[in-house]
């Protein structure tokens, strides 16, 4: 039965996906026909006419019904599976079997997966639900429809199924379907809005960077099958690879880690993607995407526990791409922008977790980033929407005309943040509490000095953390309205509805890691067998709640670094406490600048290389086939004009070759 529930989860949403594809879009026509109808009529469309009048079509409400249909019953499933897994399980059926190595089609069931299957499912719904309202029309509300609807909700359910396949299968090949679903499925979601020229760039961007990550990761898995003879999962873990291999398939792997997961040095796409929809920020930072990176690295981790050189790579990508997120985010003007770089540093403290050995650690903390990361996002999306502009230079006093944007903004920046008893400080200190065990009592699989890197550098990303979560809250919900053209209101029930759900768990999802069953799922039997320990024996000693004096450290940290943001604010409220950073503020805000070292060191001498092979092309390749086409005719022509020449020029030909032959006959036969 479970493994039937495991098959049906990817394939529901999946199913719901493919029959919205055969939707038609709206009609760009009918849509400004109805609004100029509607502007003629004055009055309210009558029931019948609805969807009609506002530009719909029937294409939008069969599509929208898909949509949801499709994640709510990705979420039942989830659930039901979430309530009747009692342990691992696994099926699986051979798919193929070429030169000894053996595809399998099936399922690997845990806790584990079932939590983050109901994540990715609770997001996707609520962000089906979310996109009715967010793509309706336009932030002046001026009536135009988005007539691609049909497709966008579709692309969101393939998204929706990708996500689920990488977390159920049972087959590395299976696993790569997904992740490579995902990568399309985020490339059309990003361009969705044509008219932005900056959408298509950054799609193209997300898509050609992930590549390069995905390039490392397809490697990596041919090698792992190769030296198993199976892309079995269970059957890979389960093989004694060489040390030569499994290094250099560990390294493969975290290549393609860093661009899904948006880790330095491949997290370059991240914030320029946010010129896609909102509600596709959300699914991509909470629950899709970013999140595969990591969950991937979770179901292999016994291959990373037994290769000392990949967990010291995976340590300093996670250190570095921890505070280079944060830092960058502290000098962003853009409201999403911010949002972006928080994910950034959020996915090095779970890939840190992973570097010191903890990959329940890493799962709480992904768990949690989802919900309060979904509502930051679906939040943010309700101020854009109501202003019209992203730019928090332009807002400010919100707090007064979005009273409920306000408090649901106001948890899931405290959880971001980590402040005490959102699900962000337990999830965070679970992370800090497994680095510092493992830096000061020499435990874990990582080198000692790894550890420390890990531990101070997640401190260090508790204090930047704190500062801008709190610039951000002062400068859009604080002060006064910086733009007396704009009109804040609150959102519609379409709008309000999924980000005051999502303000429940973002507040209470971390108090479940008090309960025993919540907190056994995470402790798989593949992260305990790494171990070299019992799944029972590793959660009673590494809980995922660390309750002691350790709490204070971080506590104290928040508060600095919330005190030092408010103290820069107070003394002029409508000027940005970023002006603090000085020189580093221009820096920070340009991501430290790693954008220009990718175009210099690799986009310019790629296009160099790829016109020298254009020219060469050109020139020699097509040079040497039309000149020898050009001397083929020539020497044809010339023949030919001979071959067409007078009967006396011809018989003179024919008479002087004749006499050259009797004067050559004779010379040779005098010289004989």
């Amino acid at each position: 039965m479970n493994g039937l529930l495991g098959a049906l989860l990817p394939a529901v949403p999946l199913v719901a996906g493919l029959a919205g594809l055969l939707l038609p879009p709206a009609s760009r026509v009918a849509t400004g026909a109805a609004g100029s109808a509607r502007g003629a009529a004055g009055s309210s469309p009558g029931p019948a006419g609805g969807a009609a009048a506002r530009g719909e079509g029937p294409a939008r409400p069969v599509a929208i019904g898909l949509g949801v249909a499709g994640a709510a019953g990705a979420l039942a499933v989830a659930l039901a599976l979430l309530v009747g897994l009692d342990g691992p399980t696994e099926t699986s059926t051979t798919w193929l079997e070429l030169g000894g190595l053996t595809i399998t089609l099936g399922v690997r069931l845990d806790g584990a997966a079932a939590l983050v299957a109901v994540a990715v499912a609770a997001v996707a719904l609520a962000v089906q639900v979310y996109s009715v309202g967010y793509l309706r029309s336009g932030p002046a509300d001026d009536g135009e429809v988005d007539h691609r609807y049909p497709p966008y909700a579709a692309q969101i359910s393939l998204f929706t199924a990708a996500m689920l396949t990488v977390v159920v299968a049972g087959d590395l090949v299976m696993l790569l379907v997904g992740w490579e679903v995902m990568g399309i499925c985020s490339y059309l979601l990003i361009a969705h809005d044509r008219r932005l020229p900056e959408a298509p760039a950054a799609a193209m961007k997300a898509f050609l960077v992930t590549r390069v990550g995905d390039v490392g990761f397809l490697l990596g898995i041919a090698l792992l099958g190769v030296s198993a003879g199976s892309f079995r999962i269970a059957d890979v873990l389960a093989h004694s690879h060489s040390t030569t291999t499994l290094t250099a398939a560990c390294l493969l792997l975290l290549a393609g880690v860093a661009g899904k997961s948006a880790q330095f040095p491949l997290h370059t796409w991240l914030p320029d993607a946010m010129a896609g929809p909102t509600p596709i920020s959300a699914l991509i930072h909470a629950a899709t995407m970013v999140a595969a990176g990591v969950y991937a690295l979770t179901r292999l981790w016994p291959l990373f526990a037994a290769s000392p050189t990949a967990l010291v790579v995976l340590g300093v990508m996670a250190s570095v791409t921890l505070l280079l997120g944060a830092f960058a985010a502290t000098a962003q003007d853009d409201l999403k922008r911010v949002l972006a770089w928080s994910t950034v540093s959020q996915l090095g403290y779970m890939t840190g977790a992973l570097a010191v050995g903890s990959p329940p650690a890493a799962l709480f903390h992904l768990l949690t980033h989802a919900a309060f990361k979904a509502l930051l996002f679906l939040a943010a999306g309700v101020v854009i929407h109501a202003l019209g502009t992203a730019s928090m230079s332009r807002m400010g006093g919100l707090r007064r005309s979005m009273p409920v944007t306000f408090w649901c903004t106001l948890v899931g920046l405290g959880a971001l943040a980590g402040v005490p008893p959102l699900a962000g400080f337990w999830s965070k200190d679970g992370v800090l509490a497994v680095a510092q065990t493992a830096a000061l009592d020499g435990t874990g699989p990582a080198q000692g000095w790894v550890a420390w890197l890990v531990w101070l550098a997640g401190l260090l990303g508790v204090v930047v953390t704190a500062w801008y979560a709190t610039r951000l809250l002062l400068r859009v919900f604080f002060g006064e309205l910086r733009d007396p053209l704009l009109h804040p209101h609150d959102p519609p029930a379409v709008l309000r509805w999924p980000v005051l759900l999502l303000t429940v768990p973002s507040a209470l999802l971390g108090l479940a890691a008090f309960w025993p069953a919540f907190a056994d799922r995470l402790f798989t039997p593949a992260t305990a067998d790494a171990a070299g320990t019992s799944a029972s024996a590793s959660a009673s000693a590494g809980e995922l709640v660390h309750l002691g004096p350790a709490l204070l450290l971080p506590t104290v940290l928040l508060l600095v670094g919330a005190g030092l943001a408010w103290a820069g604010w107070r003394g002029d409220p409508a000027a940005d406490p970023a002006r603090a950073l000085g020189p580093l503020g221009s820096l920070f805000a340009a991501g430290f600048r790693l954008d220009d070292l990718q175009q210099t060191l690799v986009v310019r001498p790629v296009r160099a290389l790829a016109r020298l092979a254009r020219t060469a092309d050109l020139v020699v390749v097509d040079g040497a086939v039309e000149g020898t086409g050009r001397g083929a005719r020539g020497l044809g022509g010339g023949l030919a004009q001979l071959h067409r020449a007078a009967l006396p020029r011809a018989a003179a030909g024919v008479l002087a070759g004749a006499l050259l032959l009797g004067l050559a006959a004779i010379v040779i036969g005098g010289l004989t």
